[in-house]
C-alpha cells in the first residue's frame, strides 16, 4: 500500500512537471512577440499536408518502476492536416501478472491492442505557438487470453471437498471509446512532448462462463469506464 501511496506522489509530481515544460514555452514566447491569428482567407491558404508525427509514450513503460501492476508500451502515427486536423493511429502491448493482496486473486494477461481516431488542433490559428491544444476521440479493440487463479473455495456446510478455482487461456475481447484532451509542444527543433488525460468507456467485452476479465490492455481495469495518461515522446519527420 506504502508502494503504491509513493508511485501516485510520483505520477503527480511528473504530470505537473510536464505540464510546465509544455506551457512554458509558449508562455515565453507570448511575452517577447506580438502575435496576431490567421484570419479564414490566410488559413485556408495553409496547404493540406503539415507533416507526420512519430510518437512514442514513456508513462506507461515507467509505471511499472513506481509500482503499478500494469505495463504497457505504445507508439503513434498522426498526420497534421492544415494544423487543424490530426488522424492518427496508436498501436501498443499491455501486460500484468499481479496478485490481489486481500483476495489473494492471482491475474495474468498481455496481449497488442490498437486505436484509431482524431484529433482536433483548438489553436490551428495560431502557428506562432510552439504546440497545440488537442481534443480527440478514438475508438480501441484488444483481443487477449487471460489466466486467473484463487485460493480453493471450501464448501461452507460440509467443509468437504475443496473446489479448485483456476482457469488458463480465457479468451476475450473488448471495444471502447476514448475522449481525449492534452497539449503537445515543440522542444527542440522536431522534437515535441505529449501529454494528454483520456476518458475511456468501455463500449463491449467478452464475458466466460466462470471468469471475466480483471485488466483490459489498452483500456486499464475493467470498468465500465477509465481515466488514463498518456505522456509521449514525438518526432515530426523531416519531409
Amino acid at each position: 500500500m506504502k508502494r503504491k501511496r509513493i508511485s501516485t506522489y510520483i505520477s503527480e509530481w511528473i504530470v505537473m512537471s510536464s505540464l510546465w515544460l509544455l506551457l512554458a514555452p509558449a508562455c515565453v514566447m507570448a511575452q517577447e512577440t506580438v502575435n496576431v491569428p490567421l484570419t479564414d482567407e490566410e488559413w485556408k491558404e495553409t496547404p493540406l499536408y503539415q507533416g507526420i508525427y512519430i510518437g512514442a509514450d514513456i508513462y506507461g513503460l515507467a509505471s511499472k518502476a513506481f509500482g503499478s501492476d500494469i505495463t504497457s508500451a505504445e507508439v503513434s502515427a498522426e498526420v497534421n492536416l492544415k494544423n487543424r486536423f490530426y488522424p492518427i493511429v496508436e498501436i501498443g502491448y499491455g501486460s500484468t501478472n499481479t496478485t490481489n493482496d486481500e483476495t489473494d486473486i492471482h491475474y495474468k494477461t498481455s496481449a497488442p491492442y490498437f486505436r484509431v481516431g482524431m484529433s482536433y488542433n483548438v489553436f490551428y490559428k495560431k502557428p506562432y505557438l510552439p504546440g497545440e491544444f488537442l481534443v480527440g476521440l478514438r475508438y480501441g479493440f484488444t483481443s487477449f487470453s487471460y489466466d486467473v487463479a484463487a485460493p480453493s473455495m471450501t464448501d461452507p456446510t460440509w467443509g468437504a471437498p475443496t473446489i479448485p478455482f483456476s482457469y488458463s487461456g480465457e479468451k476475450s475481447n473488448a471495444s471502447w471509446l476514448e475522449l481525449s484532451i492534452g497539449l503537445k509542444s515543440n522542444v527542440y527543433k522536431n522534437f515535441y512532448m505529449g501529454l494528454a488525460l483520456r476518458y475511456r468507456s468501455r463500449i463491449g467485452m467478452k464475458k466466460n462462463e466462470n471468469t471475466e476479465p480483471w485488466y483490459i490492455p489498452g483500456y486499464g481495469k475493467n470498468k465500465s469506464t477509465n481515466i488514463g495518461v498518456t505522456y509521449t515522446l514525438v518526432y515530426k519527420l523531416p519531409f
